[in-house]
């Protein structure tokens, strides 16, 4: 696979396709596109689309940072992107700006209350590493849903921003993140998300021989082996990742009609990473 732009070269721009294959492309946007279910006012990574049309779901995209606070977790609703090629490979310049906060909402009233608050926080945190509960909290999910509990996300005070740079080279992305513009005053953890559509990729697989299916993946379990790779039904399409010094690799999927739709393998760094680097190398 080799990279081709279908957009002319724009500085700045606000979308790029960039085809792969006969079958595969990746795109990326410098507003919220694809808005998607409950995070379409996040900023999204490189998207996957096979055959023209994005599988990307309600996931986020390769490449998209997110920033955890001793009492917020932040989230990017904004950027500016920067895109330059030749014959050969692809340079993507985004620069998230850390400016989004989530809010549960009932009806039209914002649950403030820091009690509720906690008690949603722990129905997100519940199955990891929890098997046997993951199937009943997407239920318990499923019925705050329809009894008109949601999510939103709203702007707060500006944590700065990380700048992603996208180096994509016939199968293979290079991802490099920059935080020395985040701000660090109680900053816990930044998590970089590798996400896609859980109705196209299916299975799970590692190094280790492990080979998971749907539901046996688990919401954001650690992975032990060496590389992991996430493949669809066919177990030809897909993209993989390696665990990496100074990170830790987690996978997770979770589907749910109208609400939950994701599939990736995510890093978890610490505080004091101020660059991080890594790969992932795309199967057809």
């Amino acid at each position: 696979m080799s990279a081709k732009i279908e957009n002319p070269p724009l500085f700045p721009s606000t979308y790029h396709t960039f085809t792969l294959s006969d079958s595969v492309a990746l795109s990326v946007y410098s507003n919220t596109n694809p808005r998607n279910m409950k995070i379409a006012d996040l900023q999204k990574g490189l998207i996957f689309s096979c055959r023209g049309a994005d599988v990307i779901g309600e996931g986020t995209g390769f490449g998209v940072p997110i920033a955890k606070y001793a009492d917020e977790t932040v989230f990017s609703g904004s950027s500016f992107l920067h895109v330059r090629g030749n014959a050969d490979a692809v340079e993507i310049r985004k620069e998230f700006l850390m400016d989004l906060v989530a809010r549960d909402r009932f009806l039209n009233l914002n649950l403030e209350n820091q009690k509720i608050r906690t008690l949603f926080d722990y129905l997100s945190v519940l199955p990891h590493g929890h098997k046997r509960l993951g199937r009943f909290i997407l239920i318990a999910k499923d019925l705050l849903l329809k009894f008109g509990v949601k999510s939103i996300f709203v702007r707060k005070s500006h944590k700065g921003a990380i700048v992603v740079t996208y180096i994509v080279d016939r199968n293979r992305i290079l991802v490099k993140l920059n935080l020395r513009m985040l701000n660090r005053t109680n900053l816990g953890k930044v998590f970089v998300l590798n996400e896609q559509g859980a109705h196209f990729f299916r299975i799970y697989s590692d190094s280790e021989g492990l080979k998971l299916i749907d539901g046996e993946i688990g919401v954001w379990d650690v992975v032990k082996a060496e590389s992991a790779k996430i493949t669809d039904g066919q177990n030809k399409i897909g993209f993989s990742l390696k665990c990496l010094e100074g990170s830790m690799l987690r996978r997770g999927r979770e589907l749910m009609k109208g609400s939950l739709n994701w599939i990736g393998l995510d890093y978890e760094l610490s505080p004091e990473n101020y660059h991080f680097e890594y790969e992932i190398e795309l199967f057809e």
